[in-house]
């Protein structure tokens, strides 16, 4: 099944007022040039303001970071999914390994995060992967289908069809290192396979790599059958490099 292309910028902990200015108008520019990719950046809590005057009515989608467990209440410091809904945001990132090793976040937790975030208009982008140690183990497979079973006992499988899984291998994520495009779609058919098992419309959801994806291998990593796009950290942050990176996904496919 041909699955339209996903590619989202996450940001991390950078930016600034004025220097997202270029940033934003280049993700514009290859949501409109990139006619058969779905463009997004996810951009830190205090711009999601500016970055959706930016892309407002663009079809560049915008993604919060992460999102809250709870609908509302006495949570000081956390942000609603009806929060990100009503400044614009069409996706979150939840279960970032960043999320999971900095702050403890559980297989628990961020289930009822995806959750959370299903139940109003966010696409939840939800990461999965496993340590340097765990690769080493050969665990890398048992890591990642706990993370997603996690996750999809908690919500019904057709509503899958409204998400994207992100494989993000967290030896490879800022280090420079990256798992090859054939070990990569390995753990991509893994996943798909796992999605169809446990009843999710696994043809129709776009699994996305991310983990030091960069220009020079993009192309090699998005031509594998079951590799739909990227989640793309360091390089979303150099305007051509994430161009060429959205060019590479509408390239091959």
């Amino acid at each position: 099944m041909a699955r339209r292309p996903f590619v989202a910028g996450n940001w991390k902990m950078h930016g600034s007022s004025a220097s997202n200015q270029a940033l934003l108008a280049a993700a514009l520019a290859d949501g409109k040039r990139c006619a058969g990719v779905d463009v997004a950046v996810c951009v830190p809590f205090p711009y999601l303001a500016q970055a959706a005057g930016a892309l407002q009515g663009s079809g560049t989608g915008l993604g919060a970071q992460d999102v809250s467990e709870h609908a509302s209440g006495a949570y000081t410091g956390e942000v609603s999914s009806a929060m990100l809904a009503d400044l614009g945001c069409t996706h979150v990132i939840v279960g970032h390994s960043e999320r999971r090793s900095l702050h403890g976040e559980s297989d628990a937790l961020v289930a009822r995060k995806f959750v959370r975030a299903m139940a109003s208009t966010l696409k939840p982008i939800l990461c999965v992967g496993e340590t340097l140690a765990e690769r080493e183990a050969g665990q890398t497979e048992a890591v990642v289908l706990r993370q997603l079973q996690a996750v999809v006992q908690t919500t019904s499988p057709e509503r899958w069809a409204h998400a994207v899984l992100a494989y993000e291998p967290v030896w490879a994520i800022g280090t420079g290192r990256t798992a090859s495009a054939q070990d990569a779609q390995a753990v991509h058919a893994r996943l798909r396979a796992a999605l169809a098992t446990w009843g999710a419309p696994a043809d129709a959801i776009r699994i996305v790599y991310g983990g030091s994806v960069k220009p020079g291998n993009a192309g090699e990593l998005f031509s594998m059958p079951d590799i739909d796009g990227g989640l793309i950290g360091g390089a979303s942050l150099v305007a051509d490099d994430f161009s060429a990176i959205c060019d590479a996904a509408q390239r091959t496919h």
